[in-house]
């Protein structure tokens, strides 16, 4: 991939959070982390993110209600889901760009972020 892309993983495991950022650095990507809801509000306003995979079950909220903000805020962001629990379809309907389900392999990661990123 050309362009470096900015990520912002959105977890409260820090091991998923981990296993994330070292892989996609790895990529060559840029990687910001975020484990509450929070967290999360803060990392978008202070960097210009290409990606953000976000957590459904997320400490200090719904990872759902952070997506329906940033489709009305940043319609164009791409976001993808991460879920071991919830209905893929319900996701879609949510305004998800991509799931990824966990348990996940590092190809379904590295593969969605640049599918994603290459769409914007």
């Amino acid at each position: 991939m050309g362009a470096q892309v900015t990520v912002l993983v959105v977890d409260d495991d820090p091991s998923i959070r981990l296993l994330c950022r070292v892989n996609l650095q790895l990529d060559g990507h840029e990687v910001h982390e975020a484990g509450t809801i929070a967290e999360a509000r803060a990392a978008i306003v202070e960097h210009r993110l290409d990606v953000v995979i976000l957590d459904i079950h997320v400490a200090g909220g719904d990872g759902r209600d952070l997506l329906a903000e940033l489709r009305a805020s940043l319609p164009e962001l791409p976001v993808a889901l991460l879920t071991g629990t919830a209905d893929p379809d319900d996701l879609v309907r949510a305004g998800a760009d991509a799931l990824i389900p966990k348990p996940f392999t590092i190809d379904e990661l590295r593969d969605t972020v640049r599918r994603l990123a290459s769409g914007r």
